[in-house]
């Protein structure tokens, strides 16, 4: 069995920080030492292959709860493939992510996990899970989320917004929460009104408001918080947990702290785009907003400052990407003169890690609170720990020595993800992965890549750990 020992860097976790080595034995932790003492002594001494962390952190590889991969959107895909995602994702330190397998219409819950299970074998960097999507509530598909738990998909997803697309009605969610309760499956929810967006959409269409801009003024922070409260009260009467994605808005964290100090399992979580982006970016000239379009909406600036005091205070806890990138030229367009046919999504499955790093230098959260929103929570929260999110004996072997200090200029021509533009194209951050573990095997190391597809292997997942 290979071993290998990281010595020489402070190992940060969600619960402490220590100057220790790390050995690694096979795929997995094997122990820490505290630097210097004669067990890490006896480590560097045995023959085992050396990692040198010196000035560096030591931090679990980070867990990406919600990307999509190969996902149909609006007569496209999105851009990005299992392959070519996350041999992304490794690049930026993210070493399991949890995809989302879509049920069609008419079709069962299993053949879309199958479908998906397809295109991830054999071509993932990094480890894997799936959620599922329900597109269709029905006795036929709640006996098949008991199933599906069984086997390890441990979480559902839902749609308040795209009516005629994923739409499920206020019944429809219930009798899946319902099915949650008993199960102990995860109901996650799309918390938008989308009827009454879909009416908000016809009228500034017909009005000749067809820029991108208009994509986040009809998609409105009231119609965000008003589902949010719908979800958390469906919740309720079903007694079961509720996660709900993408949080962007001031009004929709209020509903969540709300039924957060009321003792409830609810859960929010944000992406880096609603953190370091606003609605002025929907607004750059020309097209360019196209880039900058997806949903929930980017909000006005002024939204930024409660999301990361809801970071801080654990009203908002898992920072994910909803990473769907459409490439600019022949994706994005598709919607000239018509924002609604902009397809929704954004890339960032690469630069979770390095912008919540850059929150860190500059004052928005602590060391430890960065590896619990992007490492640690989701892992909790999906069933995937301790084998994910932390650094501790019996653990996979997902790290990262990530250097506190280096700088990077974001941009499309030096990203991984296959797609023709970035959304944080010129963005200068301090910090970056130098070398990536997944169980055990070096897959990034120094700017260069190590891993290959087929390294990374689907993990089922128990029910989540994260309830109150």
């Amino acid at each position: 069995m290979e071993r290998t020992v990281i010595s020489g860097g402070l190992v940060v976790t969600a619960s402490e920080e220590v100057e220790a080595d790390v050995l690694v034995e096979g795929e997995r932790v094997a122990a820490l030492a505290l630097r210097g003492g004669d067990t890490a002594r006896s480590w560097a001494d045995s023959g085992a292959r050396t990692i040198d962390a010196t000035g560096h952190y030591v931090v679990p590889g980070g867990v990406d709860g919600h990307t999509h991969m190969e996902m149909p959107f609006g007569g496209t895909y999105s851009a990005d493939t299992f392959e070519t995602g996350t041999r992304a994702a490794a690049w930026g330190g993210t070493t399991t992510i949890v995809d989302f397998a879509i049920q069609g219409r008419g079709q069962s819950v299993r053949a879309g996990v199958d479908a998906w299970m397809a295109k991830a074998d054999g071509r993932c960097a990094i480890d894997y899970a799936f959620h599922a999507i329900l597109s269709d509530v029905d006795e036929s598909s709640l006996k098949e989320m008991d199933v599906l738990v069984d086997e390890g998909v441990t979480s559902f997803k839902l749609f308040m917004a795209y009516p005629g697309v994923f739409y499920s009605d206020d019944g429809q969610i219930l009798r899946a929460m319902q099915r949650g309760a008993s199960n102990g499956a995860l109901t996650m929810v799309h918390a938008e009104n989308g009827i009454a967006i879909d009416v908000l959409v016809e009228q500034a269409l017909s009005e000749g408001r067809t820029d991108p801009r208009h994509h986040g003024e009809v998609r409105k922070a009231l119609l965000e918080s008003e589902a949010t409260h719908r979800a958390i009260q469906l919740a309720r009467v079903a007694g079961a947990p509720l996660y709900v994605v993408h949080v962007s808005a001031r009004e929709a964290v209020e509903e969540l702290a709300r039924a957060r100090d009321m003792g409830l399992n609810v859960f929010g979580e944000t992406c880096p785009q609603y953190l370091f982006l606003s609605s002025d970016n929907l607004a750059e000239p020309g097209f360019e907003g196209a880039k900058y379009v997806c949903s929930t909406p980017l909000r006005p600036r002024e939204h930024q400052e409660h999301l990361w005091r809801a970071l801080r205070t654990n009203d908002l806890s898992v920072v994910s990407t909803d990473h769907c990138p459409f490439c600019f030229s022949g994706q994005k367009d598709l919607g000239v003169g018509d924002f609604s046919k902009i397809p929704n999504g954004m890339p960032g499955v690469e630069h979770r890690m390095d912008l919540l790093h850059q929150a860190v230098v500059e004052g928005r959260i602590d060391r430890r609170r960065w590896i619990e929103i992007a490492c640690a929570t989701p892992a909790r929260m999906f069933g995937l720990y301790p084998s994910k999110g932390t650094i501790s004996p019996g653990a996979d072997a997902d790290i990262v020595v990530y250097d506190p200090g280096a700088e990077q200029v974001l941009s499309a021509g030096t990203h991984h993800m296959n797609v023709d533009y970035s959304a944080y194209e010129g963005r200068r951050v301090t910090g970056r992965a130098r070398t990536v573990l997944s169980r055990g095997r070096v897959v990034v190391d120094g700017g260069a890549y190590l891993g290959e597809a087929g390294h990374g292997r689907y993990v089922p997942r128990s029910t989540c750990q994260y309830l109150i």
